[in-house]
């Protein structure tokens, strides 16, 4: 993979820029995997949620075994919601967000089918549309994140850059948003310390959502040689989720 070194067992330097490039919806459809896969292999993307109710989520587990640079964390799904007439109106529920003990069941339940398919646990754990940010999902998260010892995304831990995002928040397309000269600027204003940036590379095959033609921009953006050229010459590592909690600051 492109601009990613071999010295992920050294420590921080002081001020030095560590960027995890995590892939979101690993799992959703195989042209999903595929944009995620080449933007591994090809670009920056260094780390994947792994949704769990999918089809494509076997074709996903058995890339991740064999190109174990890839993190791969756990995508909680709850929900996902899409704007009509400027309200936002479900597209599909799993449960209950009001019943907490349905939550947990479910929580649990993702888990454990991570483990089944991965044989190990998620080096992070997130969740789709940021579910697990809704206070009354939250703590419910927050603890299995603890007892799995891995970062919940938000939770202060590693910094979160949403910026790179194909839409505005009346769900218009904004592609200028995840050109790569976009992303460059974004690799180039990174602050020192651990920053987390967000993605949603892949290939519209057929999806029911309503992000799709922007997938294929990101993969584009994400594999273009002067965003893996701002890599180098700012001197940002590029690490997964597993090497940065791994990670610990220099003396």
């Amino acid at each position: 993979m492109s601009g990613k070194d071999d010295s992920s067992e050294r420590e921080v330097r002081p001020r030095e820029r560590l960027l995890v490039v995590n892939a979101d919806d690993l799992g959703l459809s195989a042209g999903v995997n595929r944009g995620i896969f080449e933007a591994h292999e090809r670009g920056i993307v260094t780390s994947a949620s792994l949704m769990m109710r999918w089809g494509a989520v076997r074709e996903a587990a058995a890339y991740a075994k064999a190109h174990p640079r890839l993190g791969v964390g756990l995508h909680l799904d709850f929900a996902e919601w899409y704007i009509r007439d400027d309200q936002w109106v479900p597209l599909y529920e799993v449960v209950n967000l009001d019943d907490p003990l349905s939550v947990r069941r479910e929580v649990e339940r993702q888990i454990d089918l991570f483990w089944h398919v991965m044989d190990r646990a998620p080096t992070h754990v997130d969740s789709h549309q940021h579910v697990h940010q809704d206070v009354r999902v939250r703590p419910i998260v927050e603890q299995a994140a603890r007892r799995l010892g891995v970062p919940l995304r938000h939770d202060g831990s590693i910094a979160y850059c949403g910026d790179f995002y194909g839409q505005d928040e009346h769900g218009q397309p904004y592609h200028e948003g995840i050109a790569a000269e976009a992303l460059e600027r974004v690799v180039r204003a990174l602050p020192p310390g651990v920053t987390e940036l967000a993605c949603h590379p892949g290939y519209d095959d057929g999806l029911e959502t309503m992000y799709r033609r922007e997938r294929e921009i990101e993969v584009a953006a994400l594999c273009d040689e002067r965003v893996r050229r701002a890599v180098a010459e700012c001197g940002v590592r590029l690490v997964n989720f597993g090497e940065a909690t791994a990670l610990r600051p220099s003396s």
